[in-house]
């Protein structure tokens, strides 16, 4: 077991946040926010072919570069840093995942070329207007078997399912939840974006009435896959949170050396000093929880589950903790349209409650590690 980076992956980090600095600088990402898509097809496309990013860590025989956890991992964080604006958490780290998962080598054969290539953009539906993130939100009803299956309810909060061409779906048939794919042009399907705090990242909701699906993996056992889903997306998500917070901690710090007040930089003051270190302890603890939780996803061990919440409960304070400390340290500016500080802000607040908030977390770790 080894927790430093090796030199290939530092590489890889480099380049990816060079392309980030070119692609997706704050002026790109604010003319994306403004756009009904939310995200630049042409630099959708540089990502696929050019780096091979959407097939990093999908398998060889389905078009992928056959990677492991880390390396998405360390995709996602450079891509949190530079609060990039396309389908690519949607596409590779919950739909991709999901197909890889559920043992269905018909449905990884038609679908992971695809996303591989950037030219399938996937999603999974599965939180419905309860909010619930369990098993227990699932409501949805399949009726039918075999190749006759309709699906008729509605999903919420479904990340970038407006502009889905493959949908991943949860639903319950008579066996137990069980998981779907429905075309994006699905006849019956019907696709509203919704108004969210943080347009970095768009959410839909999907009405499906008598919608026709295929049934992916086995009947009934469609939670076992999800379960083991959600915890590679918190990981995921973990990675991509230590990226934003780390960008603000140097964005507050170097804000707090050059500010001058009083004739000091503010950073000289006791009160300045002590919120910047402790933002620094903040993310550094994140770092260990998420890379720890990396690995795990790599190896794809027992530990997995509890290192999920783990990780997805302490990132997602650390990250939200730091930016709004950015904008404290940053003050009037801080709280502007105009300063970078409150894009950081909603991304980590809705990061924050993504697949289930830190309490849901903490009592979800409690309940895995038997407390």
């Amino acid at each position: 077991m080894n927790f430093a980076f090796t030199e290939e992956q530092d590489e890889l980090r480099s380049t990816i946040r060079a392309f980030m600095e070119a692609k997706s600088s704050e002026e790109a990402v604010r003319e994306q926010m403004e756009t009904d898509n939310g995200y630049d097809s042409d630099v959708w496309t540089q990502m696929a072919e050019q780096m091979g990013l959407q097939g990093l860590h999908i398998p060889e025989e389905y078009g992928g570069s056959g990677f492991g956890y880390v390396e998405l991992g360390i995709v996602l964080e450079e891509m949190g840093r530079a609060l990039l604006c396309a389908p690519f958490f949607s596409s590779v780290v919950l739909a991709a995942n999901t197909l890889m998962q559920s043992g269905d080598d018909a449905a990884k054969s038609a679908h992971l070329p695809g996303i591989a290539a950037g030219s399938t953009i996937a999603t999974v539906a599965f939180t419905e207007p309860n909010g619930k993130w369990d098993v227990s939100g699932i409501t949805m009803e399949a009726s039918g078997s075999g190749s006759d299956v309709t699906l008729n309810g509605t999903k919420s909060f479904v990340i970038d399912g407006h502009l889905a061409d493959l949908i991943i779906v949860a639903a319950r048939s008579s066996a137990g939840v069980s998981l779907y794919t429905v075309a994006g042009d699905a006849a019956g399907l019907t696709r509203t974006a919704l108004s969210t705090m943080d347009q970095t990242r768009r959410q839909a909701k999907l009405e499906f009435s008598n919608t026709p699906a295929t049934l992916l993996g086995a009947d009934g056992k469609g939670w076992d896959v999800l379960s083991t889903v959600l915890d590679l997306a918190a990981v995921g998500l973990a990675a991509e949170q230590v990226g934003g917070a780390q960008f603000v901690l140097e964005m507050a710090v170097q804000y707090a050396k050059d500010r001058v007040q009083f004739g000091r930089p503010i950073g000289s003051f006791q009160a300045i000093k002590h919120k910047c270190a402790d933002m620094l302890l903040e993310v550094e603890s994140a770092k260990s929880a998420a890379y720890y939780g990396l690995w795990c996803a790599s190896e794809m061990n027992d530990e997995l589950p509890s290192v999920a919440s783990l990780a997805k409960a302490y990132c997602s304070e650390a990250y939200f903790h730091a930016t709004a400390e950015n904008i404290q340290i940053h003050g009037g500016i801080g709280f502007t349209w105009e300063h970078p500080a409150h894009l950081y802000f909603k991304r980590a607040k809705s990061s924050e409650l993504l697949f289930g908030d830190p309490t849901y977390h903490r009592e979800l770790l409690a309940q895995r590690i038997g407390i």
